[in-house]
């Protein structure tokens, strides 16, 4: 029987089915907006149905909020530009002749993230979960790397960006997590709730910023394409809804090391849909994601 503590299970693989749907819907779109267009239409459309789920939460919890204490504000810059600087790298990795290099260093995510909640917010973390994590990222690593793809670990510039990019990527994690967790007064729902429509708010006032300055066009594009922008900007707004109640409950490591099943559900669109076979290096790195994730849950 699931606990209010173990909410964070159900609550992260509904967030990680989310962000599969917000993926390709972002991916359709990327070539009439470009990748920032693209990338900000997760803010610009999810900003207003964060708004609508705080609503809906207010009135069902008759939770009453005020101005969060000063020590909030650091938390939620911190989570806000860490993820914008973080998708930026990303994106700039996407260009790379090394890009799947670069993405098995991006899912070194999950280790960074348990070593920057252990030094910011003094998560603790048993030894098995520490275990639990390092095998379901060895995993994903193994997944993500293809026949060749090895001789370019040795490239300084794949790695500098993968690493710097999945430490971005932790520190959002952390930051959102210091946010949410600094809340007075109100039910972890509402604390959720609220440090998310504040950080799409930061994030959408950053990057429409840029776009007005950098590239106005795009920023017409996006309005000419508001139904399917609609769409992406509602399944944006709902995956990170359920990354932050699951922050609210439990260390982002957690969090983050069991959206790594992501992979999973990438791995069975990939066979079912496109009937892509599954390499024995593959299935291998699924086995250690699902003994990780197992050992993760279970302790």
């Amino acid at each position: 029987m699931l606990t209010v503590a173990s909410l964070w299970i159900p609550f992260t693989i509904v967030a990680a089915l989310g962000q599969v749907a917000r993926n390709a819907m972002q991916r359709s779109l990327t070539k009439p907006l470009g990748t920032w267009g693209a990338t900000n239409i997760r803010f610009l459309f999810g900003f207003p149905f964060s708004v609508l789920f705080l609503g809906v939460v207010l009135v069902v919890s008759g939770d009453h909020l005020g101005m969060p204490p000063s020590v909030f504000w650091p938390w939620l810059l911190l989570g806000a530009l860490s993820q914008i600087v973080a998708t930026g790298l990303m994106l700039l990795a996407m260009n790379d002749r090394s890009f799947v290099v670069t993405t098995a260093y991006l899912k070194t995510e999950a280790i960074q993230t348990a070593i920057f909640g252990f030094v910011f917010l003094g998560d603790h973390l048993t030894w098995l979960k520490v275990l639990a994590i390092v095998i379901a990222t060895v995993g994903v690593v193994i997944t993500a790397l293809r026949p060749g793809g090895e001789k370019s670990f040795a490239e300084l510039k794949p790695t500098i960006t993968g690493l710097v990019a999945a430490a971005a990527f932790a520190l959002s994690a952390v930051g959102f997590r210091g946010a949410i967790i600094n809340v007075p007064g109100v039910s972890f729902v509402t604390a959720a709730s609220f440090t998310l429509v504040l950080g799409l708010f930061v994030q959408t006032l950053i990057l429409t910023v840029y776009l007005l300055w950098r590239a106005p066009k795009v920023l017409q594009a996006i309005l000419v394409l508001w139904k399917p922008s609609l769409l992406a900007g509602f399944m944006g707004a709902f995956a990170s809804q359920f990354w932050f109640l699951a922050f609210a409950l439990t260390a982002a490591a957690n969090v983050r090391t069991l959206a790594l099943i992501e992979v999973l559900f990438a791995q069975g669109v990939a066979y079912y849909s496109f009937k892509q076979p599954i390499a024995p290096r593959e299935l291998a790195g699924i086995a250690l994601i699902v003994i990780g994730v197992a050992v993760l849950v279970g302790v």
